[in-house]
């Protein structure tokens, strides 16, 4: 079950960055960062007590999660432009 949530987290990731992407613009990365994860918190699939302990024990791997999505994204916007 672990891992099945840490794929959900991953999965939502990239849906978050770029919900924060549209919703912020361009700068203000802390600001994103703090909407992408709490975009991953509100849309997993379990009650809300539930969501708040795999936010306070997975804080760690969601930060790295939004992280490689950020770097994935701008990844993609590099390669668009060549």
């Amino acid at each position: 079950m672990f891992l099945q949530i840490k794929s959900q987290i991953k999965e939502l990731a990239r849906n978050a960055v770029l919900v924060a992407e549209t919703e912020l613009g361009s700068g203000k990365g802390q600001d994103k960062k703090k909407l992408a994860i709490g975009y991953i918190v509100k849309n997993l699939p379990f009650s809300p007590l539930v969501k708040q302990i795999i936010s306070i024990f997975l804080s760690g791997f969601i930060d790295d999660v939004v992280e490689a999505a950020v770097t994935y994204m701008n990844s993609l916007q590099t390669d668009k432009g060549e």
